[in-house]
């Protein structure tokens, strides 16, 4: 009986050890004013999912994550770019905003003009955007 209890409580922790072995990645950003995650296998088919807060408990639960974003009041795109271990490969000035195009170590890129795109900053008046890959949708 005993040797049975020892065997049953082997194997739980052994599968919560494959659980936690198993659990996806912390989100790619800290959490700024909303984070966005980016739902589906392709952008055509892309679902949009916004929360305010806490992230990475809905990062648990949801699948076929292809990208993320977060937006921030303001914030230091050359400190966040060293905190990610980024490069800027080019930038484009639009009326109302400059956008960052950048290789970055975070999980999700892109091939755009021909170079892999992992990190998309886009900055305008009303704050700072941040993705990986890139911001779908409006920005």
């Amino acid at each position: 009986m005993r040797t049975l209890k020892i065997g049953a409580i082997l194997i739980l922790a052994l599968a919560v050890c494959a659980a936690a072995v198993s659990l996806p990645k912390r989100t790619a950003f800290e959490c700024g004013e909303s984070y966005t995650f980016y739902v589906g296998h392709t952008s055509s088919d892309c679902k949009i999912i916004t929360v305010d807060d806490n992230p990475d408990i809905l990062m648990l639960v949801l699948k076929d994550v292809c990208g993320e974003a977060t937006t921030f009041e303001s914030l230091d795109v050359t400190e966040f770019l060293q905190s990610v271990d980024g490069n800027i490969l080019f930038e484009e000035e639009l009326s109302d905003s400059v956008n960052y195009y950048c290789s970055a170590d975070l999980p999700y890129s892109v091939e755009l003009y021909g170079m892999e795109i992992n990190l998309h900053i886009c900055v305008k008046q009303g704050g700072v955007t941040v993705a990986s890959p890139i911001i779908f949708g409006g920005y």
